[in-house]
């Protein structure tokens, strides 16, 4: 009995000493952010995009109340160095931050393992894979196997030129399907250079059609996932990965099932740290162009959806290009239902020109993806608000 008691002594000290030694090495943290010349992390350039997130662990509310533990990033911006690791343990977001830059600009992204609180035994590394950045160099990629990977305590800045417009996602790709599936995914879109001019009556557009196709008004992200309850509670109670067995019984938009997905506000976990940013109720004034940036990064399903009768749904991009041929003939499509499979990215705009003012929903046409967990009437499912003139 004194042996087992002993030997589980050095385990927690060995634990304890890794963990202090990533704290200490808090103060290496170091961000790359050429033109910062006040070392407030954002660039006196404008072609230059400094962002800090970091990688770690916490927890996210599902629309039923249920809390499950997760992997993600968090949002290091404006936090300084010294500080990140210490200030934005258990701090990690469903989805992770939004990256949002425009066509033309570097972005340099630094990304910091601040561990893993609740499961001091893992000592995982973490990436940012791009998912869709063409031509990515190896180095910054994040893929394993060819790519630095951030261990615990240690920062990676990625460097990217954002040349091509479009809507993408990014990911850790380190054990990709457990990483994935514990919630280490968020929003990323480049916007195009023909931004802020005026083509065809609009000034923001999806891609450089030349000709405003892509134009639209109001912009939101349906960032399409799922999870596994009993893979994630599993996790944090130590027990064995049920990969084999993984069913996302949780489908999400944005990290919400409805009707979180319509509530305006952030929602707090049970530590009380506002985990979920990123509200899906969509609001427009009638006559106006949606755009919907949609990607799907379920690990086990695809998922299609709708709109309410009288709410068109125009595809114009997909897998970060503008719905046009060779000859630059028009490809884009008129559709009743839209089925995104997993890794794929959509642009699409709904154009309510015509479309009377109220209420509409966007819902999935599974039944099986309307429901929290055993709660029915939740899942994928959000509102259009159309207001009048």
């Amino acid at each position: 009995m004194k042996r087992r008691i002993r030997y589980g002594s050095m385990i927690v000290l060995l634990i304890l000493f890794s963990f202090l030694w990533a704290v200490k090495a808090s103060a290496d943290v170091l961000v790359q952010c050429p033109g910062d010349t006040d070392g407030d992390g954002i660039s006196e350039d404008p072609n230059i995009v400094c962002r800090h997130i970091t990688g770690g662990d916490g927890y996210t509310k599902m629309a039923d109340g249920l809390d499950l533990y997760i992997f993600s990033f968090g949002d290091a911006d404006g936090v300084p160095a010294q500080e990140v690791i210490a200030d934005l343990t258990l701090k990690a977001q469903m989805p992770a931050p939004t990256i949002a830059v425009k066509q033309g600009q570097e972005l340099y992204l630094t990304m910091t393992n601040v561990g893993m609180v609740v499961r001091p035994d893992l000592f995982d590394p973490h990436s940012v894979h791009w998912h869709g950045f063409p031509n990515a160099a190896p180095i910054f990629d994040g893929l394993p196997e060819p790519s630095p990977t951030a261990n615990m305590g240690n920062s990676f800045t990625y460097y990217y030129n954002a040349v091509v417009p479009g809507t993408y996602f990014y990911h850790c790709h380190v054990e990709a399907a457990e990483h994935m599936q514990m919630g280490m995914i968020g929003n990323l879109w480049v916007t195009p250079a023909q931004d802020g001019t005026s083509v065809g009556g609009f000034t923001k557009f999806a891609y450089n059609d030349n000709d405003g196709s892509t134009g639209y008004d109001v912009a939101y992200p349906l960032l399409l996932t799922g999870f596994d309850s009993f893979f994630h509670i599993a996790s944090d109670t130590v027990q064995a990965l049920p990969f084999a067995a993984m069913y996302d019984e949780y489908p999400m938009i944005n990290g919400r099932g409805y009707p979180d997905t319509i509530n305006p506000n952030n929602i707090a976990n049970q530590n009380g740290f506002e985990a979920q940013k990123v509200s899906s109720l969509m609001t427009a004034t009638a006559g106006q162009r949606i755009l919907l940036r949609v990607c799907n990064i379920s690990t086990t399903h695809q998922y299609s959806f709708a709109t309410t009768l009288g709410v068109p749904m125009k595809v114009v991009g997909r897998g970060a290009a503008i719905l046009r041929g060779p000859d630059g003939k028009d490809t884009s499509m008129l559709v009743n239902v839209l089925n995104v499979g997993g890794g794929q990215a959509y642009d699409v705009i709904l154009d309510t020109a015509g479309v009377a003012p109220g209420t509409y929903f966007l819902y999935t046409t599974d039944l099986a993806n309307l429901s929290n967990g055993k709660q029915e009437r939740g899942g994928i499912m959000t509102e259009i608000v159309i207001n009048p003139l």
